[in-house]
């Protein structure tokens, strides 16, 4: 897909400098500090993404940061979790617009929810979000040896642990994940989630499994969430979606029936929807239906399908 790399996270040539990485120590000072709190990035009053001087006393110290990249003007990553605010919000679901404020900071600048400000957000601004926020996920949840039990330590300036007991190294996780434009004539598959805001549909997707190749994995999924069989598969594209590790790998694949059956488990819902009523979506005029959020690789890929842009 020729405009596959557009995606939201889609990847803006940062340089990740991973030569860099066992001396990225040598690299703080001078260097800039991105802030993350309880997986809510920091934004300044302009809605850009805010870069704090590594002397700045909320950056912290090299040790506990992680080196994300631009070796001519090294990026840091800081999690500061460990505050709590005086009045500290509370999450909303699905669409969490709140901002929290920090004493020692701008009154304008504050944390937000990733998925809510995403898409307004520029290539290299989400890139570095996204890669922030999926490495402070994992250190927060991965403290321990999975071999011995034991507490590991952060190494490689973030992008590995290793255990002081057994000696084992543990490595960023990322899980991969299938998402399909199923189509049959002038139709697209779609599916909701009962947890999804009201009227919300959007694209099946899954989880690859052990063994599982992606186009298997399209098929399979598929046919257990609608009962629809599939047939020819092809790959699209792709985006790194940190919420908290996966890696969504967009797919087209083309129905060999009508008929569906979904799996309550699975979805509350799958509809087939003439190009004309996604259409009537995206406008806001559909009675029914509105697609997926906006940076989300389903709008992505269902716009391209729109506009005839998937090749």
């Amino acid at each position: 897909m020729r405009l596959g790399e557009t995606v939201t996270f889609g990847g803006s040539g940062l340089d990740r400098a991973a030569n860099l990485r066992e001396t990225a120590a040598a690299l703080w000072p001078g260097a800039w500090v991105i802030l993350l709190w309880k997986g809510r990035i920091l934004l300044d009053g302009a809605g850009r993404l805010a870069r704090l001087a590594s002397d700045h006393p909320l950056a912290g110290a090299a040790g506990s940061a992680i080196f994300l990249g631009e070796p001519e003007t090294p990026v840091f990553a800081q999690d500061i979790s460990a505050w709590t605010p005086e009045a500290e919000i509370t999450p909303t679901g699905f669409t969490d617009t709140q901002v929290q404020r920090h004493p020692d900071l701008p009154a304008d600048w504050g944390f937000h929810e990733l998925r809510a400000v995403m898409a307004a957000l520029t290539p290299r601004e989400a890139e570095l979000s996204a890669t922030a926020r999926a490495l402070i996920e994992w250190h927060r949840t991965h403290g321990h040896c999975a071999s011995c039990g034991a507490k590991s330590v952060q190494i490689l300036a973030g992008w590995q642990r290793s255990c002081p007991d057994c000696g084992a190294q543990h490595f960023p996780r990322t899980d991969p994940v299938v998402i399909m434009l199923i189509t049959r004539d002038n139709r697209l598959l779609l599916g909701r989630n009962e947890n999804w805001p009201e009227g919300m549909y959007s694209l099946l997707a899954g989880f690859i499994e052990p063994g599982e190749t992606v186009e298997a994995a399209v098929r399979r999924e598929v046919h257990e969430e609608s009962g629809i069989r599939v047939g020819e598969v092809r790959y699209l594209t792709s985006q790194p979606w940190p919420f908290p590790a996966s890696l969504m790998l967009g797919c087209r694949g083309e129905a060999l029936s009508d008929e569906i059956t979904i799996d309550p488990a699975e979805l509350q819902e799958a509809i087939w929807v003439t190009r004309e009523e996604l259409l009537s979506a995206f406008a806001g005029t559909h009675p029914k239906i509105k697609p997926s959020r906006k940076g989300a690789i389903a709008q992505f890929i269902m716009q391209h399908w729109l506009s005839d842009t998937l090749d």
